[in-house]
């Protein structure tokens, strides 16, 4: 991991408290509420995106650019600027804009800050529920309604006792991929679907074991290695290799135990 001071971590960890609050201050008014939805899929199939998606990244951009002029953004909604400078902000602005769209709040924004092509940092917030999880080099804590929590995962050996979850196994894994998915699914002792980055929260709180996805791209994991690896958790592909910057199949867990077992199928359909 790149070497930063203390200092230097209290101050961009400051920072990216400040990103989450002008996010939120972009968001928040259209959430229920008239958030000019189009559809960008064309003929690979509906893929939305709201006047709260591009306003949230537009307010990022604006406070990186102001405070950090020498910095990089990465972001869903209006590509890459800089991505070869030394500390890079990567941002999916609205992580689940299917939930978004349909009033229900586990979409989250997802901020995360890699120096030197690390992550370093990362958040996954809801702002409509007043909460950010934060991982940082010092640990992963929640910050919500004034006070401030850590973060802990919980011991789950055994794939039979866990709670897993993925976002849509129809949509988001292939043929070989969704049959991995299954095998996973019916050892596991309960799953639950549809909670997009809000399940990868959910296994830093020490709630949720093990989260399967596939698919995904850089601003998918945005910080994601720091809050879970930060609660002590284990992050990597569907090979049990450390996580790729550039997404694609991710195995998140609490338990790297849990997580061996979920491998064996996993690998089967590893890319």
């Amino acid at each position: 991991m790149p070497a930063l001071s203390q200092d230097k971590i209290a101050e961009l960890d400051a920072f990216l408290l400040e990103l989450n609050r002008v996010a939120a201050e972009a968001i928040l008014p259209l959430f229920r509420a008239e958030h000019g939805m189009v559809d960008k899929g064309g003929v690979k199939g509906f893929d939305p995106v709201t006047e709260a998606d591009k306003g949230a990244e537009r307010a990022i951009r604006k406070l990186v650019a102001e405070r950090y002029p020498e910095h990089g953004v990465i972001g869903e909604e209006y590509g890459e600027d800089r991505p070869d400078a030394e500390f890079v902000w990567v941002t999916d602005p609205v992580d689940g804009t299917r939930a978004f769209i349909a009033g229900l709040p586990l979409w989250c924004t997802l901020i995360g800050l890699r120096v030197e092509g690390r992550q370093v940092l990362g958040s996954i917030a809801q702002p409509y529920l007043d909460e950010i999880y934060v991982g940082t080099p010092q640990g992963s804590r929640l910050v919500a309604r004034g006070g401030e929590w850590p973060l802990k995962v919980r011991p789950c050996p055994k794939l039979t006792d866990a709670i897993i979850a993925t976002t849509d196994p129809e949509g988001c894994f292939d043929g070989a991929e969704h049959g991995a998915w299954t095998q996973v699914r019916a050892a596991a002792r309960l799953a639950r679907l549809g909670c997009d980055a809000y399940a990868y929260a959910m296994v830093a709180t020490g709630q949720i074991d093990l989260v399967v996805e596939a698919g995904l791209q850089p601003w998918d994991v945005a910080g994601l290695a720091p809050l879970i690896e930060g609660a002590g958790g284990v992050v990597t592909d569907w090979r049990g290799r450390p996580m790729p910057e550039r997404g694609g199949q991710v195995a998140i867990a609490g338990d790297r135990a849990c997580l061996d077992e979920a491998l064996v199928a996993l690998r089967r359909s590893a890319k």
